[in-house]
């Protein structure tokens, strides 16, 4: 079988030339890309252009925008953390204000009852010297009549005397003297 024969009208087409690339279509295809060109030009340049360009310069006005908020807020953050750090310091220092003051009536409270209890230590050995010096005079006079007792006991014991109490008494005291 033979090839097939080519259609009619394409003759051309085995001269082996790339039809851009042929001289004759030349005029033609540089008059078309003029025209496509011009037209590609003015709708870039009329339309599509302004819309990046306003695109850009709003993201542009934006970021400013973004940038001087931030710088503001930046500013307040500073400014907060300088007041945060004055109350702090404020609250310390009262802080230690009221524990020197704690302190310092923590320290009177305690002296005064201190006071208060030498005061009461101070009568309660007045007292009990007090007692004690009854309880030795009471003493002493039990003593004084035993000793009037026994030496009435032992005169009449020894000497064969009988002496009366007032007599014991009278020379206890005069021993004692």
């Amino acid at each position: 079988m033979a090839p097939p024969s080519p259609p009619e009208g394409y003759e051309d087409a085995a001269s082996g030339v790339f039809p851009p690339f042929d001289p004759t279509y030349f005029a033609s295809q540089l008059f078309w890309l003029a025209i496509s060109f011009a037209v590609l030009y003015f709708l870039l340049s009329r339309w599509l252009l302004p819309r990046i360009g306003s695109t850009i310069e709003e993201r542009k006005d934006r970021i400013a925008d973004d940038l001087d908020a931030a710088a503001g807020l930046k500013a307040q953050a500073d400014d907060a953390v300088k007041a945060y750090e004055k109350s702090l310091a404020d609250a310390r220092a009262k802080a230690q204000a009221v524990g020197a003051d704690a302190r310092a009536e923590a320290e009177r409270e305690a002296a005064a009852e201190t006071a208060a209890m030498e005061a009461e230590l101070v009568g309660r050995q007045a007292e009990a010297e007090a007692r004690i010096a009854k309880a030795r005079s009471a003493a002493m006079g039990e003593v004084r009549n035993v000793a009037a007792d026994v030496a009435g006991a032992v005169t009449e014991h020894l000497a064969g005397l009988t002496v009366s109490r007032d007599e014991a008494e009278a020379a206890v005291d005069a021993v004692r003297g």
